[in-house]
């Protein structure tokens, strides 16, 4: 049994329904402006807006779930790798979360409270379930977005050890982290990854899967619609909004935010500019 309140079947996330997706929203760009966002209400307001199943009883049963694992961790274990083992045995181990390649295919594999009910996921998820498991046991425990694969840190400094959480957790030497990051290390590699960092990240790959399957392209648009709600983001995403509008079909919405987008690049690159608006011309010409 996984804890949780609810089971869902297997099959692929429903769209929430344009209430439940307008009141997400509201919830997640609340929750990212706020003091101090909450990761794991971010990653699940995320899973809500790819699933109409997962509503506000299902979000406060994935909490709880950490909760439940959190509980689950021996007292205060000790140094950083004696965290970092009793992470790898709870979940790692006796739990068996953990990923494979066949997991870059699915959707489900970058929404947490799915991650947390298959116990399989992309390493930046399963990176989520073991930093909020950990820090709700009191680890010094935080993420670490190596180029290309992410993990966690427990500890700082000479004390610092990296496990991989889709590995179940194993133990990182430098020689290993280097592999995963296909470079040598810097510092600046291995720096704390904040909460709205981590989101960054979850939106890209959601992006990117979708973007791979154009058939796809409702998940790009609330994946876009999300990342533009965060307090800081590229320009280049309201353009990528108005394309997938014009690609679905909401021509008119879509030629004016093309527009709009125009007006931006204009006073740095207006030969760009007047491509843009060009875009936006042929969106309009496709209602005659």
């Amino acid at each position: 049994m996984n804890g949780f309140g609810f089971e869902f079947a297997a099959a692929s996330p429903l769209p929430p329904a344009a209430g439940r997706a307008a009141e997400v929203r509201r919830l997640f760009a609340e929750e990212a402006r706020s003091e101090r966002p909450d990761l794991a209400t971010l990653c699940l307001l995320v899973g809500a807006a790819a699933d109409g199943r997962l509503d506000d009883a299902g979000i406060d049963s994935a909490q709880v779930e950490l909760d439940r694992l959190a509980g689950l961790v021996p007292f205060r274990p000790g140094a950083p790798s004696a965290w970092a083992d009793a992470l790898h045995r709870l979940l790692g181990v006796r739990f068996e979360f953990r990923g494979s390649p066949a997991d870059y295919e699915r959707l489900e594999s970058s929404l947490l409270h799915t991650v947390l009910r298959r116990r399989r996921g992309l390493p930046i998820l399963l990176s989520v379930v073991w930093m909020e498991v950990a820090r709700r046991a009191g680890a010094p425990v935080y993420g670490v977005g190596l180029p290309g694969h992410f993990v966690v840190g427990f500890g700082s400094g000479d004390e610092r050890v990296l496990a991989d959480p889709f590995a179940g957790g194993r133990v990182l030497s430098g020689g290993d982290a280097e592999v995963l990051a296909g470079a040598a290390l810097r510092p600046s590699m291995l720096a704390p990854a904040d909460p709205l960092d981590v989101v960054v990240r979850v939106l890209n790959n959601i992006r990117a899967w979708a973007a791979a399957r154009p058939e796809q392209s409702e998940v790009a648009l609330w994946a876009v619609e999300l990342a533009l709600l965060l307090p800081s983001h590229p320009a280049q995403l309201r353009y990528e909004r108005a394309r997938l509008l014009v690609q679905r079909g909401d021509y008119l919405t879509g030629a004016a935010e093309l527009d709009a987008y125009a007006e931006v690049v204009a006073p740095v690159d207006e030969p760009a500019a007047e491509q843009v608006r060009g875009q936006a011309r042929s969106a309009r010409a496709m209602l005659n």
